[in-house]
């Protein structure tokens, strides 16, 4: 089994930044990609950002794309999602997830995080 433990939620002003860290332990396959969602109070969970885990391809929403960074630093065995620019709309609970391949699908994800907050305030 593979656990993931997120990290760094909290809460911000618009137009700042956050840094979330996803940590992996147990059995870890360095062919998992490491994939972030998010979910917002009443809306279905949806793709943030991915990343290979033993490579460096990354992939990101499109509302996303240019504020997020996705990266990973393979010897802790964890993931980021560095979040600038926030805007209102991200707020939602962000979970760290693995899959075999790159997916933007949630159903696709083997393992999940128990998901970390994150309030952006205008």
């Amino acid at each position: 089994q593979v656990q993931l433990v997120e990290s760094g939620g909290g809460l911000v002003q618009a137009g700042g930044s956050l840094r979330l860290s996803c940590a992996a332990s147990g059995r870890t396959f360095s062919s998992y990609a490491m994939v972030w969602f998010r979910q917002a109070p009443g809306k279905e969970r949806e793709f943030v950002a991915a990343i290979s885990w033993s490579g460096g391809s990354a992939y990101y929403a499109d509302s996303v794309k240019g504020r997020f960074t996705i990266s990973r630093d393979n010897a802790k065995k964890t993931v980021y999602l560095q979040m600038n620019s926030l805007k209102p709309e991200d707020t939602a609970v962000y979970y760290c997830a693995a899959s075999e391949v790159v997916s933007r699908a949630a159903n696709a994800m083997l393992y999940w995080g128990k998901g970390t907050l994150v309030t952006v305030s205008s």
